[in-house]
């Protein structure tokens, strides 16, 4: 082994640095480890918590149902005429034929020469066919007819509920759940987690099943987290004309009186708080609450008629009394207490007083 190969594998003493031929070596496998290592790392990984989809609040859902608005598609149904839809019938050869009419309440349209034809149910090109078909019996050897549908008036989707723009929406064949609650503007506030879809008479919903059963008068119960959390398709159900969208509305509790922020708070889950849960939201109780005095307001949903349940929030603060758990629509009232209100304002006017004989006195 020569003297270059035994100064190449000779370990360096304490003490003593890297030859100045090596330094530019080490200095750039080292920049390189830098910035290679924190790439591995992150690669092997595993996703964090926070970096997974989770719904709190409504403009999550409503973000997380723009994104899904922009990868489903409806099923392509061809559209079907309905009664109040206007048509519009052209026969190349015989133009004095040409009408634009609208589709009466029975389903039927009125042509000269052909009298009622039902309409109703037919697609525009099965409509065609069936005025060719009356017109080539007597009158016209080979016609050719076109129908078009310049409005449809009679396929609409009702969407109510907790949404921000309820209202009925034509559709041309079918769409999907999320299309239909997208086109309604999203969620409102108070949006619960149940959406009902209410089976219509559309003319372009699927027939019946094998088991007998038709879906026209079914109601389906979709939970809408769940949906929204997964995107699942079977979950995103297909939405035909004339069916009815319901969005549940969430409870609320309502917290009132000597708290320090008080309002409505909305039950997301749709399950039960207790009492100091909801005082938690409200952000606490004020000085001059009557803690004794407090009491639950809360209303029968049948009749109506209200009832107060006492509630000691000094006991239940303590842990000597049960914290009772509210239903939807309750109302804590905490009340103010005289005694301690009068204190605090006379410590208040005593403390303006001492504050300005101290100025004056200066």
């Amino acid at each position: 082994m020569d003297e270059g190969s035994t100064n190449r594998h000779r370990r360096l003493a304490p003490g003593t640095s890297l030859p100045a031929d090596a330094r530019p070596s080490f200095f750039l496998l080292t920049l390189l480890f830098a910035l290679i290592l924190p790439g591995l790392a992150n690669a092997q990984a595993p996703p964090s918590a926070s970096s997974q989809q989770e719904l709190r609040t409504t403009q999550d859902w409503n973000r997380r149902l723009g994104e899904l608005g922009g990868e489903v598609q409806g099923e392509g149904v061809e559209y079907r005429i309905g009664a109040d839809d206007l048509l519009e019938v052209t026969v190349f050869e015989a133009p004095e034929l040409n009408r634009t009419l609208r589709v009466a309440a029975g389903g039927e349209i009125s042509l000269p020469l052909l009298g009622a034809v039902r309409a109703a149910g037919l697609t525009p090109r099965e409509l065609e066919v069936v005025l060719g078909e009356l017109l080539r019996r007597g009158y016209i050897k080979e016609p050719h007819v076109g129908v078009f549908v310049r409005e449809m008036q009679s396929h609409g989707v009702s969407v109510f509920g907790a949404v921000v723009k309820p209202g009925v929406f034509q559709i041309r064949g079918a769409k999907t759940l999320i299309e239909m609650l997208s086109w309604a503007e999203g969620l409102a506030p108070d949006a619960g987690e149940t959406v009902v879809v209410l089976r219509g008479a559309g003319l372009a919903a699927p027939a019946a099943s094998d088991n007998g059963s038709t879906p026209d008068s079914a109601a389906v119960e979709i939970n809408l987290k769940e949906l929204l959390e997964s995107g699942e398709a079977a979950s995103n159900v297909a939405i035909y004309p004339g069916d009815i969208i319901k969005v549940t509305r969430a409870g609320v509790v309502y917290v009132v009186g000597e708290v320090r922020k008080p309002g409505g708070f909305v039950l997301k889950s749709n399950e039960n708080i207790s009492v100091l849960q909801a005082l938690a939201l409200a952000e606490g109780l004020t000085r001059t609450a009557a803690k004794s005095q407090s009491r639950i307001i809360r209303s029968d949903e049948k009749t109506g008629e209200r009832s107060e349940i006492p509630l000691n929030l000094g006991k239940i603060l303590e842990g000597k009394a049960a914290d009772p758990v509210l239903r939807p629509n309750d109302i804590v009232f905490v009340p103010n207490s005289a005694g301690r209100l009068a204190l605090y304002r006379g410590l208040e006017a005593a403390l303006s007083v001492t504050t300005g004989l101290i100025i004056w006195r200066r």
